[in-house]
């Protein structure tokens, strides 16, 4: 797995709104973990994008292939070690959280390095902390350094900050704001 540098960056064409990019998760070894195809990309800035998945093609590292059921805003950010994704569904708004490593973005993809651990939260505000087990088994056969497993740990803090205060991706208005802007691109 090759990341370019921050410095090659500028090369590249930053996308656009209403473009699309595909999403690579791997794994700390460098294998491949997950692709979404053709996530509609809703701002991009210095440090952020914001993007949909509706109906959007996934690819496990095994082949197997699903769609999303619902529209998903996902939120990547290149400081915070976590991505968001804001689940909209009929009984409210769901929230899956990966720990994870800041995006990098080239030619092929927007791409991070999700270190297993996630949070979930449910529409009626309960979080869950879920694969620990899978975390800590993969942090021993991958070799996480310690400054990783700081860095991590530190973010969790940091994320559940962010949603017990309603912080960004986990205010209602930011959901309504871009879902809104997902539905107006989508007409055009």
């Amino acid at each position: 797995m090759i990341f370019r540098t921050r410095e090659s960056w500028g090369t590249m064409a930053i996308p656009k709104e209403g473009e699309f990019v595909t999403i690579q998760s791997y794994k700390h070894d460098g294998h491949l973990h997950r692709t979404w195809r053709d996530t509609m990309v809703l701002k991009t800035s210095e440090y952020s994008l914001i993007g949909v998945n509706d109906h959007t093609l996934v690819t496990e590292s095994d082949g197997r292939r699903w769609v999303t059921r619902e529209p998903a805003i996902v939120y990547f950010h290149k400081k915070y070690w976590f991505n968001i994704i804001a689940m909209i569904r009929e009984k409210g708004v769901s929230y899956y959280c990966n720990l994870a490593s800041p995006y990098l973005l080239d030619d092929e993809a927007l791409k991070y390095i999700d270190y297993d651990l996630d949070i979930k939260v449910f529409p009626d505000g309960e979080k869950r902390l879920l694969d620990v087990d899978e975390y800590e088994f993969h942090s021993k056969i991958m070799d996480y350094p310690e400054d990783i497993d700081f860095i991590l740990k530190e973010n969790v803090k940091t994320l559940v900050d962010w949603i017990n205060n309603e912080k960004g991706p986990f205010s209602e208005a930011y959901v309504d704001i871009w879902y809104k802007r997902y539905q107006e691109l989508s007409k055009k």
